[in-house]
């Protein structure tokens, strides 16, 4: 029979994939950097395939590599599971999570469920804001963690998924090709407006602001009405829109991300189980199914890889 496949060396290789090197994932696993090392060369061994490849100083993960840290998430957090099932320590208490509304209506439900399972006797206590009351209520200690847009010019956050930013309307209702581009955005502080208003000024194309809510069920509602135009990210997308391309006269958006922020002084052992949870949650979200009215087919579109830090995310 096969040997089974070794959790510390998947820990560890999740570390590696997470902070982008192997020497901050040696930091984190508590290991030396040759430790590491010899762990990646054993778990390369052990799957009979090259994990990472060289990327300048870097490394890169292979396509082998993509596919086995998927298989290695859903193993640590089945692990973890079956070890909190018989824990009579388990966590307890109350955790505040705040989150803007789109971002609890896509992700939040795969989040609470797994968590709920582990750690049956804490209590979720959610609210749903944007993200920039969000931070504020973070710097008054009123949550102990944050979904919020990263936008480090605003506030800092940890990076736990980054993915591409569309241009999306009505598959239903064609926008008229003469009129300013009607737009259904968020509040002015709202890091997607400012994107979708910069790259039109930059491109000269015409716009008016037609609807402006924090609200992403109101925003994608004038979307799918036929009424605006918006931008969303990848896994926000609903059935019903069409992505909007250069070919339909949009310009290129930078891609968002989502951060972490996490309140000074929470208990290590709650933040990490919360963390774990969220960023394996995230990295299971798949893209939408969208129509693209010129041949009606359905469309997907890949899944970006997690970048460390640079772009902002921006919420409603």
């Amino acid at each position: 029979m096969s040997a089974p496949l070794d959790i510390d060396q998947l820990h560890t290789f999740i570390a590696i994939v997470d902070t982008g090197s192997f020497t901050k994932a040696a930091d984190r696993v508590f290991k030396t950097q040759s430790a590491v090392s010899m762990q990646m060369r054993r778990l390369e061994e052990r799957i009979g395939k090259q994990l990472f490849a060289k990327d300048g100083r870097g490394n890169r993960l292979t396509a082998e590599g993509e596919k086995l840290m998927n298989y290695a998430r859903r193993i640590i957090r089945l692990n973890n599971e079956a070890i909190a099932a018989f824990d009579d320590n388990r966590l307890e208490g109350t955790l505040r999570i705040g989150t803007p509304d789109d971002y609890a209506d896509r992700y939040m439900p795969e989040i609470i469920g797994r968590f709920a399972k582990t750690h049956p006797n804490v209590e979720l206590y959610i609210v749903c804001e944007p993200s920039a009351s969000l931070a504020e209520k973070m710097n008054r200690g009123d949550l102990d963690i944050a979904l919020v847009t990263h936008n480090p010019r605003a506030r800092s956050s940890d990076v736990v998924r980054t993915e591409p930013l569309c241009w999306v309307a009505s598959a239903n209702h064609p926008l008229k090709d003469d009129a300013p581009v009607p737009l259904a955005v968020g509040r002015r502080d709202c890091h997607w407006r400012q994107l979708a208003c910069s790259a039109l000024d930059a491109d000269g194309r015409d716009y008016q602001v037609l609807f402006t809510s924090w609200s992403s069920t109101v925003v994608a509602a004038a979307v799918l009405a036929g009424m605006a135009v918006s931008v969303l990210p990848e896994s926000a997308l609903r059935t019903g829109m069409k992505v909007l391309t250069a070919a339909d006269g949009f310009p290129p958006l930078p891609p968002v991300q989502i951060g972490l922020m996490k309140r000074p002084g929470l208990s290590p052992s709650l933040v990490n189980a919360i963390t774990d949870h969220i960023t394996a949650c995230l990295d299971n979200i798949s893209p939408m199914a969208v129509v693209d009215e010129m041949d009606s087919d359905v469309k997907t579109f890949p899944k970006m890889p997690r970048l460390r830090a640079g772009h902002m995310l921006p919420g409603w």
